[in-house]
């Protein structure tokens, strides 16, 4: 494929998805039943969402796999979204919990424009994966983290940048601190699109990045090989629990089975 990308290199690129898909890591690994049970399922709820979806047993276990697969692969996609930054012109990303705890530090001398005309030399970034994943706690914590290293450096912003965003923005950003709503000019929330536009200097960048990525994805995929297809054996060590039960109906017996991973010691369920 052509490189089209300006604001980073094709191999830089390639090495930070192949790091990605590599932070899955114990998310990859095959689910026996034992580990499908870890956390105690539910057996009220597939039961029921096997029947009102029209699913299989088969559909319905690897459903759940993959929700709880999922569960973990937010952090890994932050990772994706933050630590790309490291690779991009006068970017910088702090270890975990060094430097303030930011998220990505950016620097120019030349000076940084914002929307509103000011110009300042350093952004502080706090990056969350999606708009509503803070609750008001947190968000309040958070602007007070920013209005702190306002007070400590005067040629700052600092910015909430969100990979999902309500929309494209780069705004100021208004919460609530103790039932109070407060906000500043140099305190603003950002959608990922605006910061890599304001870092690369290209409006269309992130956009430019998404295009690639599927099929960069797809290379580190085919490149890391069988390492990555688990092998499930939930649904046949269910099928052999089921068989045991000593039901005619082999739907009644596989929800017996599952009953059993979450009943197993409750009266009426115990042999």
């Amino acid at each position: 494929m052509m490189w089209n990308l300006s604001f980073i290199s094709e191999e830089d690129f390639h090495s930070h998805v192949r790091d990605t898909i590599k932070k899955y890591g114990e998310k990859l690994e095959s689910f026996d039943l034992k580990r499908f049970n870890k956390n105690l399922i539910d057996p009220i709820k597939l039961i029921f969402d096997k029947t009102v979806y029209q699913s299989t047993w088969e559909e319905i276990v690897s459903n759940e796999i993959f929700r709880q697969r999922d569960k973990s692969n937010n952090n890994d996609i932050g990772y994706f979204h933050q630590r790309i930054f490291q690779y991009i012109s006068n970017c910088h990303v702090p270890p975990n919990g060094e430097e303030g705890g930011w998220d990505v530090i950016y620097k120019d001398d030349k000076g940084i424009t914002l929307p509103d005309g000011n110009t300042v030399k350093t952004i502080y970034v706090e990056m969350k994966n999606k708009h509503n994943t803070m609750n008001s706690a947190s968000a309040g914590k958070t602007f007070i983290k920013m209005q702190n290293q306002l007070l400590k450096d005067d040629d700052c912003a600092c910015f909430l940048v969100e990979a999902i965003a309500q929309r494209s923005q780069n705004i100021k950003w208004e919460t609530t601190v103790d039932k109070v709503k407060v906000g500043h000019k140099l305190i603003r929330r950002v959608s990922i699109d605006k910061f890599y536009s304001l870092v690369t200097g290209q409006d269309d960048a992130f956009y430019q990045m998404c295009m690639v990525l599927p099929e960069v994805i797809q290379k580190a995929v085919s490149d890391l090989g069988s390492s990555l297809v688990p092998h499930d054996t939930v649904i046949e060590e269910l099928q052999t629990i089921a068989k045991e039960q000593n039901l005619k109906s082999n739907d009644m017996a596989i929800a017996m089975a599952v009953y059993m991973l979450g009943f197993g010691t409750y009266n009426g369920f115990v042999k």
